[in-house]
């Protein structure tokens, strides 16, 4: 499958609360096709889950703004059409979301097959019960549970069950765009292979694009097709599977993620974390916003936010890689 199915420009989100304006999302570009996967990196707070809930028009009524920038799916803006399609027409039935914690995202009181159902006769014209029900037997399967266990409810479930009703919930009406939300975060490391195996192979077998929200870089490298890496509502960095995890060029900040993974063929005392913590987003500093943790900064750093260096389908937003510096990658280790 090809063609372009998700496109967001210059898109920047802010919540304002007891008097104080976070600067959630900063301006990002990136665009996705149909049947491909991006994967969405970056520390706690970076604004990869922002991001995933203005795609979906789902942030804080009260507090969450999108200031500028548009989401294009398919084709259309979805900034400009109104709750009720959103409602009806893109939510769950074109663009669904498995949220990050399992054990949450269910309703205790709910038999697993009425959750599911539920989806589907919301965004579903016509559909008896009979065929519902089918439906929701052919959607457990697909996710590895037995039909026989459908009228249990989620607390019968151990995490990584809970979690594979969720993704049946979020594929049950054969959504175009399915958006993940660190779905393996809550689960053990045997249970987080076997659901990102089960997500793969949904993916190939019924050619849905998706969005990985993750800070796991092994995650990425497993089912990605693309990689955009974000700190402080920026995207400092994007390009496809083999632009972040072959190239040697790569911002300052991508080379401390890859620095802290454990190397299993190596010895080593202790990991490598990257010093220091993400900008308060209530006060941004003057220029690039990774210049307190960076070990390469410069004066122009301090006041003047990079343009990205772009190189075919890579691109850095850092000063070592711009003309202005005259400092390329072959200079940079």
């Amino acid at each position: 499958m090809s063609g372009e199915l998700l496109s967001v420009k210059n898109l920047e989100v802010i919540y304002k609360s007891s008097g104080e304006m976070v600067q959630a999302v900063n301006g990002i570009n990136f665009s996705l096709n149909k049947g491909e996967t991006l994967g969405l990196v970056g520390e706690t707070g970076a604004g990869k889950t922002t991001t995933a809930l203005a795609v979906l028009r789902l942030l804080p009524e009260r507090t969450g703004k999108i200031l500028t920038g548009s989401i294009s799916f398919d084709g259309k803006n979805l900034l400009e059409l109104n709750d009720e399609e959103m409602r009806l027409k893109v939510r769950g039935k074109r663009i669904a979301m498995i949220f990050q914690d399992p054990m949450t995202a269910l309703n205790p009181v709910m038999s697993v097959c009425d959750q599911i159902a539920e989806a589907i006769r919301y965004h579903s014209d016509k559909v008896d019960k009979n065929e519902i029900d089918k439906k929701v037997d052919h959607v457990l399967e697909m996710v590895g549970i037995s039909p026989s266990r459908k009228h249990e409810y989620p607390h019968q479930f151990s995490g990584g069950m809970k979690q594979r009703v969720v993704i049946a919930i979020a594929l049950s009406c054969e959504p175009d765009l399915l958006i993940a939300d660190e779905p393996t975060t809550a689960l053990d490391v045997t249970i987080q292979a076997q659901v990102l195996a089960m997500m793969g192979e949904l993916r190939n077998r019924l050619g849905t694009a998706m969005v990985l929200i993750t800070h796991d870089l092994g995650v990425v490298a497993q089912i990605c097709d693309k990689v955009a890496v974000m700190y402080a509502g920026e995207l400092i960095e994007t390009g496809t599977l083999e632009d972040i995890f072959v190239e040697k060029e790569h911002h300052p900040y991508t080379m401390g993620l890859f620095g802290a993974i454990p190397n299993l063929g190596g010895e080593s005392k202790r990991l490598h974390p990257i010093a220091g913590i993400m900008p308060d987003p209530t006060e941004l500093p003057v220029g690039c916003n990774f210049q307190e943790r960076c070990p390469h900064v410069m004066s122009i750093c301090l006041d003047t936010n990079p343009e990205p260096y772009v190189n075919g389908t890579h691109s850095i937003a850092c000063h070592l890689f711009t003309e202005k510096c005259n400092v390329g990658g072959d200079n940079y280790e």
